[in-house]
């Protein structure tokens, strides 16, 4: 085996044990020494994507975890960041030197490997959705990994890749950053490591706007040294006044970045005079009465700047983030921001112990999301305060975002799902024409049944059909293919508008008989609809499909001069009342096709006791609607002439055997059996169901049933039961 010395010479440079193994007892500082001398052979001569040397990069992102004060186990994980790529069976053989849960955290890093090229966004995607893409991104690299230290290796890589580009100018740095800033950064600030956040930021920002860069640290570093020596004569000034009223402070000079400086300058359209905490000075106090007393002096020493004083001690921000800002001018005219806050207070807000990230990137409340975010942080920022390691990582187990999966398209774009998501999911939750045509799917490029459950990192194409449909066995719970409501809802509208064509073909089917039955194969269909009371063609198709027209109204129709007769029991009779001079009223007797031509109208079905009126018909006489209807109230607003008075004739109200149709609406929250309870209602009413049609959309069931009576006071008595059966909203006559 070469030695340490040896492979280190790859690079002219002797191994830095004393830094990767800073803080660490014998056992560890000597299993990290055996990491240098295997990935040493292991790593030999080859080199990244970026032109890095592969052993020159797990050495820089060791480093960077070894700075962070992270255990062994996570910096032995970087220095074999890229062994898994190299070894036959690496998690065996990993296991076997280092231990299982070394072999987990690299495992997990060849995951988060592949995602790599997801995260390049092309320059044609449209703002919101980067803006969307990117947080599913940053949610995907928590969700992925099992154990939160993956991705603290996966910054430290990353901010190792940056560092290497310094040296290295090029347009492929550009996409690196711009990644970096929008995916690696926001996570370094969720999860409360600063170091690495402000490096990211600055890094970034150099290679993707190097002018302004330049720019900005030329007036940070023209002032440095006077900055630098303001800064001090402040702290001895401000210790001396504290001292003087018995203070115990804690004061430092805060540096501003410069990504900081650029971002408040662009949000705030401020040039750079104008940021004020360009010098700044953090107060650190024991109490809060402290802070104010604090507050009162540095008012004193110095000019307060109007405007730029905020209490966020009285009122915390939304996150409970807790200090006072002030701004004042020093003894040279410029601005000195000055932050007090106690100890408490300064943890909280470095350390994140209540998600402090939301703040910075402005983002809403994401509920328990949240909460384990801020799990994860507190338990980062006070792992050196947990004595037992076991109940530490037990912790992060718990804190484990696993609500949601994230899959990938063959395009490498992200989609979220709950767990125990299938590809049929996927295919609703890409399109729904996907969804109807999914015949297939491949799950990593391997053919795989459609209930089988997905899992976050898998790239699912689905091998779609370009005819046909869903399968009703897609419905059955039993069978799992649908996890989703979104996915199961589109299933059910498609049957539901299948259910309508077929209908459709039906009656289409039956028109077709009938018109070459009786001879009139050229009839205008349109003509044929508009005498039997339906607006087009469709409508008279879908109502003979529901049998709601018979073969006699249909010859009716087709004989030229003849209108559709009741459909069932006596013809209902009418009586029109014409006014003439003086009291006397002249009471014409209609009765079917008698003295004058009538018909009930389709669109509001009238019935015994419905205050009604006619309407004179060309060529169908006339015909009977409701007052209230709103098609006959169209009609009569444009044809007042052409409607006539007209009332129930005695014999209607009495005549048992005179039947009518009448259709009720029923609105219910879906369930089981709901059908089968409002129809035996029905049954036990002794109505004559003809029709029934049903569509139920996002839990709420809509139903029609058209039926016969003798009355409206049986479809009053049934509208009343109705609304008592479990489930039902509304139940009302159409």
């Amino acid at each position: 085996m070469v030695s340490v010395t040896h492979a280190i010479s790859q690079g002219d440079t002797a191994p830095p044990i004393d830094m990767l193994a800073a803080g660490l007892d014998a056992q560890e500082r000597a299993l990290i020494e055996q990491a240098l001398d295997w990935i040493a052979d292991l790593y030999e001569g080859k080199v990244l994507g970026t032109g890095e040397s592969i052993w020159t990069h797990a050495l820089g992102a060791a480093l960077i975890t070894a700075s962070l004060r992270m255990d062994a186990e996570t910096r032995i994980a970087a220095l074999l960041f890229a062994a898994w790529e190299e070894l036959d069976d690496p998690g065996e053989e990993i296991g076997a030197r280092f231990g299982t849960t070394i072999a987990g955290l690299v495992r997990g890093l060849h995951k988060l490997n592949g995602l790599r090229v997801l995260t390049r966004l092309t320059s044609t995607t449209s703002a919101p959705e980067i803006r969307a893409q990117t947080e599913v991104l940053r949610k995907m690299l928590l969700a992925m990994v099992e154990d939160i230290r993956v991705v603290l290796v996966r910054l430290a890589s990353r901010t190792q890749t940056l560092r290497y580009y310094t040296d290295l100018p090029g347009e492929g740095r550009v996409d690196v950053a711009r990644e970096s800033l929008d995916i690696y950064a926001p996570l370094a600030n969720r999860l409360g490591v600063w170091q690495i956040k402000w490096e990211l930021e600055d890094l970034s920002f150099r290679f993707i706007e190097p002018d302004t860069y330049k720019r900005i640290a030329k007036m940070l570093d023209e002032r440095r040294v006077e900055r630098e020596r303001f800064i001090h004569d402040s702290i001895e000034r401000l210790k001396n006044e504290l001292a003087a009223v018995g203070i115990e402070a804690e004061i430092s000079g805060r540096a501003k970045h410069i990504y900081s400086i650029y971002n408040k300058m662009r949000k705030k359209r401020l040039d750079f005079s104008q940021v004020f905490d360009i010098r700044a000075l953090r107060v650190l106090v024991p109490e809060i009465k402290d802070c104010y007393t604090v507050l009162g002096i540095v008012h004193q020493m110095w000019q307060p700047i109007p405007q730029e004083f905020d209490d966020y001690i009285t009122k915390p921000k939304g996150n409970n983030y807790q200090s006072l800002h002030t701004a004042v001018l020093a003894g040279d005219g410029r601005a000195l921001e000055v932050q007090i806050r106690t100890f408490d207070m300064h943890k909280h807000a470095e350390l994140g112990v209540a998600a402090h990230w939301r703040y910075k990137e402005g983002a809403r409340d994401g509920g328990d999301y949240d909460e384990k975010i801020a799990l994860l942080r507190n338990l980062l920022s006070w792992r050196d305060e947990v004595t037992d390691s076991a109940h530490w990582m037990e912790q992060f187990k718990r804190a484990s975002l696993d609500d949601t999966l994230y899959v990938l398209t063959p395009q490498g774009k992200v989609v979220d799902l709950p767990r125990g998501a299938t590809p049929v999911d996927f295919a609703y939750r890409l399109h729904t024409d996907l969804g109807h045509h999914c015949r297939g799917a491949k799950v990593d490029g391997q053919l795989m049944p459609l209930n089988t459950r997905l899992e976050s990192g898998q790239t699912v194409e689905i091998v779609a059909a370009k005819e046909g449909g869903p399968s009703r066995d897609w419905l059955d719970v039993r069978q799992g293919y649908v996890a989703t409501s979104r996915a199961r809802s589109k299933i059910k509208q498609y049957f539901a508008q299948l259910d309508e064509e077929e209908l459709l073909n039906r009656g289409r089917s039956f028109v077709t008989k009938e018109m070459q039955r009786d001879g009139h194969g050229q009839a205008n269909i349109d003509g044929l609809a508009e005498r039997l009371g339906f607006k087009n063609a469709e409508a008279l198709y879908l109502a003979a499909g529901r049998g709601e027209v018979g073969p006699r109204a249909m010859q009716t129709a087709l004989r030229e001069g003849s209108a559709p007769e009741p459909a069932a029991g006596t013809a209902p009779e009418f009586v029109v009342s014409r006014s003439r001079s003086g009291d006397n009223q002249d009471k014409i007797l209609i009765v079917g096709v008698g003295k004058l031509m009538t018909s009930l109208s389709r669109c509001c079905k009238p019935a015994p006791p419905d205050a009604i009126e006619g309407f004179v018909t060309r060529g169908r006489g006339i015909s009977i609607h409701r007052v209230d209807c709103a098609d006959f109230q169209e009609l009569a607003r444009k044809h007042p002439e052409r409607v006539i008075p007209a009332e129930w004739g005695e014999k209607a109200h009495d005549n048992r055997t005179a039947l009518y149709q009448v259709d009720i609406s029923v609105q219910a929250a879906d369930r089981q059996g709901l059908l089968r309870d409002i129809s035996e209602v029905l049954s036990r009413e002794k109505l004559n169901v003809i029709a029934v049609n049903t569509l139920t959309k996002k839990g709420t069931a809509y139903m029609r049933f058209t039926m016969e009576v003798g009355g409206i006071k049986q479809v009053q008595r049934a509208i009343t039961l109705i609304r008592e059966v479990s489930g039902v909203i509304d139940a009302q006559r159409r």
